[in-house]
C-alpha cells in the first residue's frame, strides 16, 4: 500500500473534519464532550499552525486522507505533557499498521519538542484504538489531566517517552 503521511495542509480540513465526524457516526459515539463538537474541527490546519509545539498528521493515498493524528501542547497539562489527539481511520484502512505508523510519528515529533510524556483520551465506544494504545505503551490513568473539555471522555491514559524533564 502507497500511503503517505504528512503534516496537514489547508486542503484536508474538510475531508479530516468528515473523516473524524463519520467515525463517531460508525462506532455511534457521543456527540457532545468530544472531538465531534469542536469549533476547531473547522480548520485544524489554522490550530495546528498558529501553535507551537504541535503537528498534526495525515496519511493519505492517491489523495484520499485515511487517517490523522497530532500532538497538541493542551492547556493545564504538565510543561512537559503534550496531549497525542485526533487518532482516527477511516474504516478501510484500519488494521493495516496505519494508526500505529501515525502514533510513532506523533511520539517521534513529541521527543522532538521535548516533551517527556503523551497523554490521551477516549471514550468506551472506540475500544479496539484503546487497545492499540495500551500496546504501544499507554497506561491508564484514574482521573484526567490537562483541561481538553471533553467531559465525555472517560478514558485518560499516558506514556511516557522516556526522556527526563
Amino acid at each position: 500500500m502507497n500511503i503517505t503521511y504528512r503534516p496537514i495542509q489547508k486542503k484536508d480540513n474538510l475531508a479530516v473534519k468528515e473523516l473524524i465526524q463519520n467515525v463517531f457516526v460508525e462506532f455511534d459515539a457521543p456527540r457532545e464532550g468530544t472531538v465531534f463538537a469542536d469549533p476547531e474541527m473547522e480548520d485544524l490546519f489554522g490550530l495546528f499552525e498558529k501553535t507551537p509545539k504541535s503537528i498534526f498528521y495525515v496519511a493519505e493515498k492517491e489523495g484520499e486522507v485515511l487517517g490523522c493524528c497530532g500532538v497538541y501542547p493542551t492547556e493545564g497539562l504538565p510543561p512537559n505533557v503534550a496531549e497525542m489527539v485526533k487518532l482516527y481511520l477511516s474504516s478501510g484502512a484500519r488494521g493495516k499498521g496505519i494508526g500505529k505508523t501515525l502514533m510513532d510519528k506523533c511520539m517521534e515529533s513529541a521527543q522532538a519538542f521535548g516533551f517527556g510524556s503523551l497523554y490521551i483520551e477516549s471514550i468506551p465506544e472506540f475500544e479496539n484504538a484503546v487497545k492499540l494504545y495500551e500496546r504501544q505503551g499507554f497506561v491508564r490513568l484514574k482521573k484526567p489531566l490537562g483541561d481538553t473539555g471533553h467531559f465525555t471522555c472517560s478514558i485518560w491514559m499516558l506514556k511516557n517517552l522516556g526522556l527526563q524533564s
